[in-house]
């Protein structure tokens, strides 16, 4: 007889866990609510928007560190906690009833009406209470920007929020919970030492593994975070592939860098990755606060961004306008590539049959480089672009010695301006020049009318986005005047 599947093994609310018969597109709310009937965390919109299902995650980093993060159950896949401690709304109270402080802080707040988002605001705010003992408005509203209510108005969430620090430390889940050796210790005794193999399910643990797995399984669904590949499976109903997760090799979750670059491996957490990437380039810190919410950047990634090859995703035209490379890895092989040849067509790439994304490594700053990134969306938070505009322009003795400007939104692909790149180069660092490349523009692009933006509008915010760079790093005597950008 065939061997039995492996069994997923977790910790589930302080219990161990063993599952074996949940098939591999089962996420962990389907788990919680339709096997173990525990119906606290809500199902809202199954695509991680609304945050009604949020849970927090324990895992350990690359560096061996316990970490606890905010995610999206109902995009979760099960299999992808094995090894891993999943806490929910079910286990912050302590076994008499008394409640955890985060909690207490809504009831005493009046920050609930309905009750049907709460469990979700609920660990959103468990995670950031785990974080920072004594968070401010802003660390507040970051922290909550995944979590939808329509009841509240927002302001006792708020209120609640910025009071839970002040309640004594509970018995159960106090914060040192989160760095307590024998947490951590019991945390490495669900891990397993070998690849996790059940039916349509891999977890390599190695690059070696994954190279070898996915050569012998070419047609394979590479996954990172699942927070795109999960809609197939819960709002479109396909039916999944054998997929292959990279969450558990461990040269693909490390950042590294040296003096000329900064390399990020494919299962690096977008949250992790833009943190080290606004190290160098703060002036991307905006970009990195609209690119989806926290529990969807705590579980995706940078490199699923980039093989997603989405034509409005919010990394591609940044890391197009910095010459960024990409890592490929068949077998053995490596190879180098710049990202601007990777893209072949709509959603289309260059990726030969077996062959992965390793890694991505981006340029750090040079003397007299200027970097922008400009997302136009119709909401601040949780939006995708309809245009997203990214230029770098290096600027000596006046002049613009060397300048990159990448679109999303604009084309089958993201993309680059060549025409308005050309009528930069050369030429002095001046408004004049600016709005010569603004008419060059026209030339580059025919972008489409959809329900995000109509095509005259993607044209005109396009090019004021040269002429707001202009205004944002030209001389200091360049005041930016409302009619200059009202049209952006």
């Amino acid at each position: 007889m065939p061997d039995a599947p492996a069994p997923i093994r977790f910790i589930l609310d302080g219990e161990d866990m063993l599952v074996e018969d949940a098939p591999a597109s089962t996420t962990v709310l389907q788990y919680l609510r339709e096997h173990l009937g525990r119906c606290a965390s809500k199902e809202g919109c199954a695509e991680g928007d609304c945050g009604a299902c949020t849970v927090v995650l324990g895992e350990l980093d690359a560096a061996g560190t316990l970490q606890y993060r905010p995610v999206n159950a109902c995009i979760r896949f099960l299999a992808s906690v094995d090894g891993r401690e999943v806490v929910t709304v079910d286990g912050l109270a302590q076994p008499d009833g008394t409640l955890h402080p985060v909690q207490q802080a809504m009831v005493d707040a009046h920050a609930s009406q309905c009750g049907f988002c709460t469990p979700g605001f609920v660990m959103s705010l468990f995670g950031l209470w785990l974080q920072n003992p004594c968070p401010d408005r802003e660390s507040v509203l970051e922290a909550l920007s995944g979590n939808l209510c329509r009841c509240t108005g927002y302001r006792p969430i708020v209120d609640a929020a910025l009071r839970m620090g002040g309640y004594p430390p509970p018995a159960h889940w106090p914060r040192t919970d989160a760095c307590d050796p024998e947490r951590r210790t019991r945390i490495q005794r669900v891990q397993r030492e070998h690849s996790l193999v059940r039916p349509g399910w891999q977890a390599p643990r190695t690059l070696d593994e994954l190279a070898q797995a996915l050569e012998q399984s070419p047609e394979a669904l590479l996954l990172a975070g699942a927070t795109d590949v999960a809609l197939w499976s819960n709002k479109h109903l396909q039916t999944l592939p054998e997929m292959i997760w990279l969450g558990e090799v461990t040269e693909l979750r490390q950042v590294h860098c040296d003096e000329r670059s900064l390399s990020i491996g494919a299962a690096v957490s977008l949250a992790e990755a833009y943190r080290a990437i606004t190290t160098h380039w703060p002036t991307l810190s905006e970009l990195a606060l609209r690119f989806a919410s926290p529990p969807v950047r705590h579980s995706g990634t940078l490199c699923g961004n980039i093989g997603n090859g989405s034509p409005i995703g919010d990394s591609m035209p940044w890391l197009l306008a910095l010459d960024a490379h990409l890592v490929l890895r068949k077998g053995p092989r490596e190879r180098v590539v710049p990202l601007d040849a990777f893209y072949t067509g709509y959603r289309q790439n260059s990726l030969e049959r077996g062959e992965f994304i390793q890694a991505v490594r981006i340029p750090l700053p040079e003397p007299g480089q200027l970097l922008a990134c400009y997302k136009f969306s119709r909401r601040f938070e949780q939006d995708i672009s309809a245009v997203c505009a990214a230029l770098s322009v290096s600027v000596h003795e006046g002049r613009i010695r060397a300048v990159r400007i990448a679109y999303g939104g604009m084309a089958a692909t993201p993309a680059r301006a060549i025409n308005a790149e050309q009528a930069l180069v050369g030429q002095s660092f001046c408004r004049t020049s600016f709005e010569q490349a603004m008419q060059a523009l026209e030339s580059d692009f025919s972008p489409l009318s959809d329900h995000r933006a109509g095509r005259d509008y993607r044209k005109r915010v396009a090019a004021h986005a040269l002429l707001r760079f202009w205004l944002e790093h030209g001389e200091p005597t360049s005041a930016i005047r409302i009619e200059d950008v009202s049209a952006a």
